[in-house]
């Protein structure tokens, strides 16, 4: 018996066939998005993350140790100001220069009075001397009245000569003992003189020096090398002393500013090596040593992107960096990978402690 099967019976019979396999191939599609979805994400945190089980990875901008570098004591008219901003300066050149005719003419003053002072004790020493030859003469002339005295005395007592004349002697002789023992209290005066005049001297001599000191203010050396950021001052204006010329930069010992979650806080130490790299410089590795872990929490900035899922509260972290060749520039951001557990051996870094504010 022969049995014929309608068209419409055939494309129903080919549709259901076909169905487990379409279902299959989408399957099949959802597990590979899906499996290339994770990898993209394994991928992601890797990169992000670039760590190993001991490591993590922060980030930050590279920060250069600046100083305000300003007149002291002196308050003048700047008339010599030979950098501009971003030149580089060595240290002990000059950076700035102030009308220093007033402290010149207060050092001349100065002088004077210690050539016054060094005459007036050279006066007193004098004085002096001549007390001395004063009270030896004295000295001689109460020997000569007491021998007197002791002769009339003797006289007196044989009947050799009258009391009046033995009085008389004796009269002398006091005299004489009054006389030597004002001018020994003049020669004591003098002594003390000479120590007032002297401490006189002093007092000028040390006036003098702070007088040439303060002149010396009125030159503004660089107290190190490096690079001048910003000049906060133009020629011929009045400076007031503590107010900034310009704002120095040290290139040679630069440092990351970068900031941890407080997941991470207790995986790192002071001291621990970290290995900085940059965007501008591809490849290139700058080894650096953890100097300072802030003790408080503070709201992440918003110009922080961590390498960990962002948290609200986050601590800040120091990395020190030599820059000999000066390729870190402030503001340039940079990436820090910290070794967990591998402690610096060269110990403290410029004496800042383990935690700070």
């Amino acid at each position: 018996m022969n049995v014929q099967t309608s068209p419409a019976q055939k494309r129903t019979g080919t549709d259901d066939d076909s169905a487990p396999r379409s279902f299959g191939k989408r399957l099949l599609l959802a597990l590979v998005v899906l499996a290339g979805a994770g990898a993209a994400v394994l991928y992601w945190q890797i990169s992000r993350e670039g760590v190993a089980p001991g490591e993590i990875v922060v980030s930050g901008n590279i920060e250069a140790h600046q100083s305000l570098v300003s007149f002291k004591d002196v308050t003048s008219r700047i008339i010599e100001l030979p950098f501009d901003e971003g030149q580089w300066v060595e240290k002990g050149q000059l950076i700035a220069r102030v009308d220093d005719s007033n402290y010149k003419q207060q050092v001349a003053v100065d002088e004077a009075a210690v050539r016054v002072q060094q005459e007036q004790l050279a006066s007193t020493r004098q004085n002096l001397i001549a007390a001395q030859h004063t009270v030896a003469n004295d000295e001689a002339d109460f020997a000569e009245k007491n021998v007197d005295y002791q002769r009339y005395q003797e006289l007196w007592k044989q009947n050799a000569t009258s009391g009046q004349s033995r009085d008389l002697a004796e009269t002398a002789m006091k005299q004489s003992s009054a006389g030597l023992m004002r001018d020994q209290a003049m020669v004591k005066v003098a002594e003390e003189n000479i120590n007032a005049a002297a401490a006189a001297v002093k007092n000028a001599e040390e006036t003098l020096r702070l007088a040439k000191i303060t002149l010396g203010y009125t030159v503004l050396r660089a107290p190190f090398s490096g690079v001048i950021v910003v000049r906060q001052t133009e020629l011929g204006e009045v400076m007031q002393p503590g107010t900034p010329v310009v704002t120095l930069a040290d290139l040679d010992h630069v440092w990351l500013r970068a900031y941890v979650s407080e997941t991470d806080l207790g995986k790192i130490r002071w001291g621990q090596d970290a290995t900085v790299t940059t965007d501008t410089y591809p490849g290139k590795k700058y080894p650096g040593r953890i100097s300072f872990i802030s003790s408080s929490a503070e709201f992440t900035p918003k110009s922080v992107e961590t390498h960990q899922e962002r948290v609200t509260l986050v601590y800040r972290i120091k990395i020190d960096i030599d820059n000999p060749n000066h390729e870190l520039k402030p503001g340039m951001p940079a990436d820090a990978l910290i070794e967990l557990g591998k402690q610096h051996e060269e110990g403290p870094i410029n004496g800042q402690p383990i935690l700070g504010h």
